[in-house]
């Protein structure tokens, strides 16, 4: 007797969002110990995005580009998490996914969101070439209403990729900026064998640190400058075991209370180190916080070289488009 035996079929289309709960650990924690580190919840809020993508669409997937994160509050170590993300719009091999991160004491159970943000991610077929992903529909009024919002940032997130490839960086900066350079291990690879977009984010914000501590550096306050927003974060190309990474983070513009750095990865062949290729590129900023939730004043930089000059008010353009973003509310993002 002979049996026949089928492989599963992929649940495709059917599953438009999912929800993960764990415990942050001490290596989430960022400097100074005071809170969890903003690259720990950009790994997160990718992974959620990630396994809701895939979901859907049944094949592997690659973030392509990740918007507007902002963290509204600091999370606490050893705080209990949950990321829940869900599909808000669909494009012929796209995916529109809203990820909101919230957080509890282990104690409580009683989760608050801290951060909200809308990732992208294009499917892949089997040669790694974009690949068809099913039709989302809005059903119920929330649905409709994140559809909506999805749709109206298209524009502003074409507008600002625009600008932040319209210039070009060079040596001929003076701007105050940090670099780390390292080989990339295998334990940071996905199912695809490409870097995970969120350890990406998480290099980014290791940089970006590096460049606001630096530039603080006023005792204990260097140690507390942590990111409150994220944006315009887009992935050009991927990033492969064994790849060198340099990760440049470049002070942009201050003003009284913040520092907008920007920030590029590029990777090479380790035997030909001089061949960067641009692989992710966004605008951090860093805050320090003071008391009472407002942040303290930052040393102002002022640009002098044309570089640098041009950068400073190409940024000032970028948050003038940026504001036009109506952030989505995490209660719309939790409803059902």
């Amino acid at each position: 007797m002979t049996t026949l035996t089928t492989a599963p079929r992929r649940a495709a289309g059917r599953d438009d969002r999912i929800t993960l709960r764990f415990m942050s650990t001490p290596a989430d924690t960022a400097a100074g110990g005071r809170s969890v580190a903003a690259g720990s919840v950009m790994e997160w809020i990718d992974k959620a995005g990630y396994a809701c993508a895939v979901g859907w669409a049944g094949t592997y997937c690659v973030t392509a580009y990740v918007g507007n994160v902002r963290h509204r509050r600091p999370i606490a170590p050893g705080s209990l998490i949950e990321v829940q993300a869900r599909i808000i719009h669909t494009g012929r091999t796209s995916m529109h996914v809203v990820v909101t991160v919230s957080s509890s004491e282990v104690s409580e159970r009683a989760y608050s969101p801290a951060t909200t943000c809308v990732l992208i991610f294009v499917a892949k077929d089997a040669d790694g070439r974009p690949t068809e992903v099913p039709a989302w529909e809005p059903r119920s009024r929330a649905d409709r209403r994140l559809a909506a919002a999805a749709l109206d940032r298209i524009p502003s997130r074409t507008e600002i990729k625009r600008l932040m490839l319209s210039e070009e960086y060079t040596d001929a900066s003076r701007a105050p900026s940090a670099t780390l350079r390292f080989l990339v291990p295998p334990s940071v690879v996905n199912w695809g064998g490409k870097a995970h977009g969120g350890t990406v984010m998480r290099w980014i914000d290791e940089a970006a640190f590096a460049c606001a501590a630096a530039w603080t550096k006023d005792g204990d306050a260097a140690s507390t400058a942590v990111a409150v927003y994220s944006g315009g974060i887009h992935f050009f190309a991927p990033v492969t075991i064994g790849d060198l990474v340099e990760v440049e983070a470049r002070l942009l513009y201050t003003s009284e209370r913040s520092m907008h750095l920007g920030i590029r990865v590029s990777s090479a062949d380790p035997r030909a180190p001089r061949d960067l290729t641009l692989t992710t590129q966004c605008i951090t900023v860093f805050v320090v916080p003071g008391a009472a939730g407002v942040a303290l004043p930052v040393p102002m930089w002022r640009p002098e070289v044309d570089e640098d000059l041009r950068l400073n008010e190409l940024t000032r353009e970028i948050i003038r488009v940026r504001e036009s973003i109506v952030p989505l509310a995490p209660s719309l993002t939790l409803e059902p």
